[in-house]
């Protein structure tokens, strides 16, 4: 049945007219029950007869091939698209009762051993410096080693470097769209694929075809400290939040008090007892807390600030740094992360993908004093722990060299109809806010965080609210209503 779909797909792209510049991929078993291939593309576009660079390609055949509805293009977000489905193929295997699912990578990313994947020797600073060491040497320190970072990208990148942007991915995914013989593309994107899905849509709306995105940075605000405010205020909701669902659940280590006040509690008196020899000042704190507020370690924040009020606060420490080490493992094949880490993590140490970030995005990083006074505004509308987040994301670019202005948005005409694209944004997502951006968007609100619906697969959660309406969307075409709300399902289901 595989040499069949694989047939049909090869009878279907010699059909159709291919994009200029690219190859037609060959598929190859590969194990974990799929097929891999390559794409060669132009490092850039702008010269489609120039150097190339080739993407990794994965396939999860449909699980009727005879009656599949096609193919779904799929990018999770995370560091290695295949790596994340090989360790956690429940996110998107559902999907194959409708479809042929290709899994493609972003350009410098790939499989394990893959030649695509560049591997930078340096690896990128963990941010949480720059929320213990705030004065102006942790600053120039921590812009020293992010170049450092940059530079060993470019080295490991050779000429592919400047050609890590959007604008290119979405050009790979046009021709990734000719080579497979779809008309249109259909395409399902998470976190940082949803990314390529805009920018895809903005360069060949008239070939985009039913898209779901989900999760995808808000880059609609110029102005980079109204942007740190808005995300300031994102995740202080999000320690509302955590307090309700403690409440709510029986058996929740802080019982009936409010978690909100234990935060509180607990700074008034910082230092923290952390161990021989360890305390955790109020920088510390937030820090830890900030990191514990993702969805999925809520039971563990539970645990860490009910130890903390009662003198031990070793957990509590330790929650910050772990949100970093649990990054690192989430596309290893052989992960111990929980499922909330393993289908998308962030910008990893070792990969192209914190300098991605910075050709698509990157902001004049303000200097020092400037930011400080950024830093004091945050504190204003985001006192407990929201302010943190600014250090965060000024930690993504900040020492890497800006050339020129971001190549974000592509600014080509709007078409004269727009496509229609179903967007996920979550009640607990800091950071998702794209929708301004995307003419005809059709907005589905749920109770989650980031990446819900690969989340809700992993955790064999199937016929959830979120599913069955991007379900819907992608095999019949039929769009949720206006104002259509989805609750909480992963936080509902976990437990003290």
């Amino acid at each position: 049945m595989i040499i069949l779909a694989t047939a049909v797909v090869a009878a279907a792209a010699a059909a159709s007219p291919a994009v200029k510049g690219a190859a037609v991929p060959q598929w190859q078993d590969c194990g974990d029950g799929l097929q891999c291939a390559k794409l060669s593309v132009p490092i850039d576009w702008a010269r489609p007869h120039g150097a190339r660079t080739e993407i990794d390609l994965a396939r999860m055949p449909a699980q009727d091939p005879e009656h599949s509805r096609g193919l779904l293009v799929v990018n999770t977000g995370s560091a290695s698209t295949v790596q994340a489905v090989r360790a956690r193929p429940e996110g998107v295997s559902e999907l194959t009762r409708w479809f042929d699912v290709v899994l493609v990578e972003a350009r410098g990313l790939g499989d394990r051993g893959s030649a695509a994947d560049v591997q930078c020797a340096v690896a990128q600073p963990d941010p949480l410096r720059l929320v213990l060491a705030p004065g102006r040497a942790g600053w120039r320190a921590y812009a020293r080693d992010n170049a450092a970072y940059d530079r060993s990208c470019r080295a490991a990148a050779g000429p592919a470097y400047d050609g890590l942007t959007s604008w290119q991915v979405a050009h790979d995914l046009d021709a990734l769209r000719a080579e497979l013989g779809e008309s249109r593309l259909r395409y399902f994107g998470s976190s940082y694929g949803a990314v390529y899905g805009q920018a895809y849509m903005e360069l060949f709306p008239h070939r985009a075809g039913r898209m779901y995105l989900e999760g995808g940075p808000d880059h609609t605000e110029p102005d980079l400290a109204e942007r740190l405010a808005t995300q300031a205020r994102a995740a202080e909701r999000q320690l509302f939040s955590f307090r309700d669902w403690c409440h709510r659940h029986l058996g929740c280590p802080l019982g009936d008090t409010d978690a909100v006040k234990v935060y509180d509690a607990l700074t008034r008196r910082t230092p923290l007892h952390a161990g021989p020899g360890h305390t955790v000042n109020a920088r510390h704190l937030a820090a830890a807390v900030h990191a514990g507020l993702a969805p999925g370690r809520w039971p563990e924040l539970a645990r860490a600030m009910s130890e903390a009020r009662e003198g031990d606060a070793t957990r509590l420490a330790a929650m910050a740094s772990e949100a970093t080490k649990q990054a690192s493992q989430a596309t290893k094949q052989d992960s111990e992360a929980t499922g909330q880490a393993a289908v998308s993590a962030p910008a990893l140490p070792g990969t192209v993908s914190g300098s991605m970030f910075c050709h698509d995005f990157m902001p004049a990083v303000p200097a020092h004093r400037r930011f400080l006074e950024m830093e004091t505004r945050l504190r204003e509308v985001a006192p407990r722990v929201g302010w943190v987040s600014g250090r965060y994301e000024v930690a993504r670019c900040l020492g890497m060299p800006r050339k020129g202005a971001p190549s974000w948005p592509p600014h080509v005409p709007a078409p004269r109809h727009d496509p229609t694209v179903l967007v996920g944004i979550g009640r607990l997502d800091t950071g998702a806010r794209p929708v301004g951006q995307i003419p005809g968007a059709v907005v589905l609100s749920h109770g989650d965080g980031p990446d819900a619906y690969l989340l809700q697969g992993v955790n064999r959660l199937r016929a959830t609210c979120l599913r069955i309406h991007v379900h819907d969307y992608l095999v019949n075409g039929t769009l949720p209503h206006e104002g259509t709300e989805c609750p909480g399902e992963l936080t509902a289901g976990m437990y003290p």
